[in-house]
């Protein structure tokens, strides 16, 4: 694969990861399915995996914030790639703003499978796991 080609399936990632991680603070459901393929999953410790649109629709909404929140996601490292399938790792820290102001929640990572689905990077699976 060439280095331009590189490049592009990294920024296509980086990308889908950023809109994800904007879309779910802001609690927009529908932007954060549309970057799932139809047949996408999530898996969050101490749920059973969540699978397909519908699923997925039904959990960001129930994760909608409350109150002003931030995932902060960092570190984000592309660890294979093709032309259109690419798998990435990337630590997030979740931040939420209470009485006291802001304050550490859940550190974590991500485990994510993207797919090229119709143009864009879509996600296959994200699998998040919590640091002690």
């Amino acid at each position: 694969m060439s280095g331009s080609t590189q490049a592009w399936v990294a920024a296509g990632v980086r990308a889908a990861i950023g809109a994800h991680t904007q879309a779910q603070d802001a609690g927009l459901t529908d932007d954060v399915v549309a970057l799932y393929t139809p047949d996408g999953v999530l898996q969050v410790p101490g749920i059973d995996p969540v699978a397909g649109h519908d699923a997925l629709r039904d959990a960001f909404k129930g994760w909608a914030p409350a109150r002003p929140q931030l995932h902060l996601v960092t570190n984000t490292v592309i660890t294979s790639w093709t032309e259109d399938e690419a798998t990435a790792v990337s630590d997030v820290a979740f931040l939420q703003r209470g009485e006291s102001g802001w304050g550490v929640q859940v550190v974590g990572r991500y485990d994510d499978t993207l797919r090229r689905h119709d143009t864009a990077w879509r996600f296959q699976r994200r699998v998040t796991t919590y640091q002690a």
